[in-house]
């Protein structure tokens, strides 16, 4: 399976999804005009690699430092598909790394761990110039 790469823009993320090291890392800014079709490719890719490595353990980093509320969908739809994995008993750990003093961050990570029951979400809060 090949990786899947996708550059950040000013209004959309970095993807970085490394299939035989098992770990996705999205970093940036998200606010696409047409939030759906973005990260369409990235859950038909997430669906794909779910089904193709069902047993090995995935890491997931997410840093994303302004969001708008379609990318909150997104990144809820993208955090229900892993939780639903996770379910079937596949191991996925996700880093929700937030600014210090960030307290929108913060807040919708919480959000975010409250409602995923089964994915072992982590939040990590960092200094300017760290992470």
């Amino acid at each position: 399976m090949n990786n899947l790469s996708i550059e950040a823009t000013k209004y959309t993320p970095r993807i970085h999804f490394q299939a035989d090291k098992h770990h996705l890392i999205i970093e940036g800014e998200s606010y696409p005009e047409n939030t759906i079709a973005f990260y369409q490719e990235v859950f038909d890719w997430l669906e794909t690699y779910l089904e193709t490595y069902a047993e090995e353990p995935l890491t997931v980093r997410i840093k994303i430092s302004y969001f708008n509320s379609s990318s909150s969908k997104a990144l809820f739809d993208l955090f229900d598909m892993l939780d639903q994995s996770a379910e079937q008993g596949k191991k996925i750990s996700v880093s929700w790394l937030y600014a210090e003093g960030d307290d929108i961050a913060q807040e919708y990570g919480e959000d975010f761990q409250m409602d995923l029951e089964s994915l072992d979400f982590e939040l990590i809060e960092f200094a300017d110039g760290e992470a």
